[in-house]
């Protein structure tokens, strides 16, 4: 029963999330596992690698480990975890290292994580580890990072699922000293390492992208609680500080303030907020609301544009919904007579915001100073407004009839029709002119019925009475028109003010030569509250529209492709369109949407012409380097010509009788002279075909021993060690280009190392790369001169006579970066260069990853050959 019971159940996965390799993942799991055997648990290894390492090698001991299974492949044996072992021994729980790991082709499963589901669905508790590199969506960011593309990866689900993650974390200064004391990779390759993956600005890098990893897991694993017991009430475990925008210019002191009030609280997080109506352009500044986007974007906040017509239940929705702390509004920037129409909404939202969100009103500047009135898409009133309006027009002549009937005051006909004229003003300034006039005709129809003898009855008896209400209906549309065409003229010019202030925008994005396309469409977008934004354009009438910039289609939304897929559409000449998706705008909003049309193709223009400059550019440096090389070769090209004709000079003159000796030393010269000549023509000519793009490389995969030996026929025998793994992967290059660039990297080397220093020429593997390292112990460069070695026609410094024109390094960086590779200058630690050349890894053969595997099966341990 208990068997069964144990298969009914789901095992529970705990992962040992490290922010690098070597911080002490395997080391904290076998801790963990010996932790649990004192507690009385049935722990077995299933499979751990100890990589060498004295001390997690130490901690298998007295740990049940079951074999591993062999899988041979292309005449290798490796070995893998045996999954049908755990399950036939059923532990509590089993221990399984790299959860990442990719298993040898004719494997049940192509992934160790796919392994590990089968042990936790048979109902075993798995303990395990992985890389923060490793995640499937950090990919890209860890190898814009290290440069490194990790092929070993694990869907983020299968991690965020663990039922437990703890962090395993070290400082870069500490895991950099654990690897120069050889506690994690092997000496030879400690060199490579530290200067590349282990790099301190990569650790930081790192580190940082696990610890928010994990703080996001927990903030996850928070917000499912919360849901799930439906608490919406705020929890402050983390601060979450929530910023109120109006786009009034006090914006940028509630950010400031905002950050300093972050500052204090480790973790803290700043989420500016603007809530905009749904009706479109309002009276915020878009120049204003883009300096505190960057602004907040700057200090580590977000920035967030939402729609809502009410304006206070917005924002508590917003911040509720991010589980914010702290709400920080600005004084209000009303006069005071204007509190006449309601609270504001800083004080509704204190009111609203309940004991769970701290609501900071922060003074500024502009307090009571005044604000503009809403932009309305066209003279119509809100919907509030005029369903006030409504109730004014009907219900308000009704309650002021019933009070006069009631208490039968004695004012007078004139004063009844003053009172009821007051009450159609009333209802034309809330509601405009329609409810106006339905007020002057209710107004009407009871003065008649209930005020104008005979009363109680329709029928009016005295002319003058008559001549009263025709008068009373007159003045009553005529004040309502008033009133209405009054506030057409104010909504008008606030939203005029509104286009103005958007032109001027525009205005002095074209003087700053602003070039950003997306920036700008972005800002359409955000404008005119809509969903997506997209530039079209076509070559003609009958040919396809393609697009040339686009924003926006979050999730669930579309993004036009034709102008038949907007809701808007701005032909802009006849053959580009700027499309917009989300609503139907006015015909009013189309003058402004023009001017941001104008201003795309302007910007689309403005990048075009900022391209065929920089081509421009490049002819006119090829011109410039052409120059450079007649001046140039003036002299470098006449000295090796004239040794060859002194000495075939020499040979041919029968005044002299030379000697066996003289005559091989006359030879000796011409030969030097032909091959400095030759190896000169030959730079000569890889730097015309780089300037000009004419080098195709033949990539093809290929060893580096084939290679590499090859570059070295040009150096004095002995003056270079060569260090080559055996083991190292193949590189995809072109084997004529890469054997080029070494010579010259090595001859280079050569000409500034002391005569009793050797340049020593070692390549290393890691992940998807393979790095070529020529380390030499001459004076070496400053940092400040290290990117221009590289440029044509460069000599440094004193350099040695007869170095040439300066072409050998900017020819070897050129052929490299050809092959789809890189070279780049390090000081040699205890004074030198050393030359980094960076390979892709041939796809056809597995590299040598970050983290050692175990070796096949009989294979041989790794030797390293030295060479002259």
């Amino acid at each position: 029963m208990a068997s069964a019971g144990a298969q009914s159940r789901r095992g529970k996965l705990r992962i040992y999330l490290g922010a690098a390799p070597g911080v002490g993942k395997t080391y904290a799991v076998l801790s963990e596992a010996h932790r649990r055997i004192e507690r009385g648990t049935d722990v077995v290894v299933g499979f751990v690698e100890h990589h060498d390492r004295a001390r997690t090698e130490v901690l298998l001991h007295g740990l049940e480990q079951l074999p591993r299974r062999e899988v041979a492949h292309r005449g290798a044996v490796f070995t893998e975890m045996d999954t049908d072992a755990v399950l036939a021994r059923r532990p509590a729980v089993a221990v399984v290292d790299e959860l990442a790991h990719t298993n040898a082709p004719g494997s049940r499963n192509a992934k160790r994580w796919q392994d590990i589901e089968e042990l936790l669905e048979a109902g075993i508790d798995v303990v395990s580890t992985v890389n923060i590199q490793h995640l499937e969506s950090l990919g890209d960011v860890v190898e814009s990072i290290t440069g490194v593309r990790q092929r070993e990866t694990v869907p983020d689900e299968v991690v965020r699922r663990a039922d437990q993650i703890e962090l395993v974390d070290m400082s870069p200064q500490a895991l950099r000293r654990r690897m120069a004391h050889g506690n994690i990779y092997a000496p030879d390759r400690v060199d490579a390492a530290l200067s590349n993956y282990f790099r301190p600005g990569n650790l930081t890098a790192l580190r940082e992208l696990a610890l928010l990893w994990t703080a996001d897991r927990v903030d996850e694993y928070l917000q499912q609680y919360r849901s799930e017991h439906r608490i919406r009430s705020t929890w402050q475990a983390r601060e979450r500080i929530v910023v109120g925008l109006t786009g009034g210019p006090e914006g940028g002191t509630l950010i400031r303030r905002a950050a300093r009030m972050a500052a204090k609280g480790s973790g803290s997080e700043i989420l500016a907020v603007y809530i905009a109506r749904a009706d479109g352009l309002t009276s915020a500044s878009p120049k204003e609301l883009a300096v505190q986007r960057t602004l907040v974007e700057d200090l580590g906040g977000t920035y967030h544009h939402v729609i809502g017509d009410d304006i206070p239940e917005a924002l508590l929705d917003f911040a509720r919904g991010v589980n914010a702390t702290q709400i920080v509004l600005g004084s209000s920037r009303r006069k005071s007579w204007q509190y006449i129409f309601g609270p504001g909404v800083g004080t509704t939202v204190a009111r609203d915001s309940g004991p769970d969100l701290d609501v900071h009103i922060v003074t500024h500047d502009e307090v009571a100073k005044g604000r503009g009135l809403p932009v309305a898409r066209s003279g119509r009133l809100g919907r509030s407004r005029i369903i006030a309006g409504w109730l004014t027009a009907f219900g308000a002549p009704a309650l002021l009839t019933f009070a006069m009937l009631a208490f039968d005051p004695d004012v007078g006909f004139a004063n009844d029709v003053l009172l009821f004229l007051v009450l159609t003003v009333a209802a034309g300034l809330v509601g405009g002119l329609l409810p106006a006039l339905a007020s002057a005709a209710v107004g009407s129809g009871l003065l008649n019925y209930y005020f104008t003898a005979p009363i109680h009855t329709w029928t009016i008896s005295s002319l003058r009475n008559v001549v009263s209400l025709a008068v009373f209906f007159g003045v009553a549309v005529a004040v309502a028109s008033v009133v209405d065409l009054a506030a057409r003229r104010t909504h008008q010019a606030a939203r005029l003010r509104a286009e103005s202030e958007i032109l001027s925008m525009l205005a002095g994005s074209v003087l700053r030569g602003e070039d950003s396309l997306d920036a700008l469409l972005d800002r359409v977008r955000e404008t005119f509250g809509m969903e997506s934004v997209a530039l079209l354009e076509r070559a003609d009438e009958r040919a396809p529209w393609t697009c040339a910039g686009s924003v926006g289609a979050a999730e669930g939304g579309k993004r036009p492709l034709t102008p038949e897929d907007g809701d808007v559409d701005m032909p802009i000449g006849d053959n580009m369109m700027l499309v917009l998706c989300g609503r139907v705008l006015p015909a009013e909003d189309r003058r402004v949407l023009a001017a941001f049309a104008a201003q795309a193709v302007g910007v689309l223009d403005r990048q075009r012409l900022l391209g065929e400059a920089e081509q421009a550019r490049e002819l006119a440096e090829g011109n410039h380097i052409r120059t450079a090389l007649l001046a140039a070769v003036s002299h470098d090209l006449r000295t090796p010509l004239a040794a060859i004709k002194a000495s075939v000079s020499s040979l041919r003159s029968d005044d002299v009788q030379w000697s066996a000796e003289d005559e091989a030393e006359l030879l000796s010269a011409i030969e030097e002279g032909a091959d400095k000549l030759d190896n000169l023509v030959g730079n000569l000519l890889d730097m015309s075909r780089l300037q000009t793009g004419t080098v195709a490389p033949l990539i093809r995969d290929i060893s580096l021993e084939e290679v590499v030996p090859k570059a070295l026929g040009g150096v004095p025998e002995g003056s270079v060690r060569l260090a080559v793994a055996e083991v190292l992967p193949l590189v995809a290059v072109d084997p004529g280009l890469l054997e080029r660039t070494v010579a010259n990297l090595v001859e280079n080397a050569v000409k500034y190392s002391p005569d009793d220093k050797k340049v020593l020429v070692k390549a290393s593997a890691l992940a998807e790369r393979v790095e070529v390292r020529v380390i030499d112990r001459g004076p070496g460069v400053p940092d400040s001169d290290k990117g221009r070695i590289f440029e044509p026609f460069q000599r440094y410094g004193d350099a040695p006579g007869g170095a040439g024109v300066g072409l050998g390094l900017a020819v070897a960086r050129g052929f490299a970066e050809a092959m789809g590779g890189s070279l780049e200058a390090e000081d040699t630690p205890g004074g030198g260069m050393t030359m980094v050349l960076t390979l892709r890894a041939a796809h056809g053969r597995r590299p040598v990853p970050a983290e050692p595997l175990a070796r096949p099966a009989g294979a041989p341990p790794r030797r390293q050959r030295a060479g002259t």
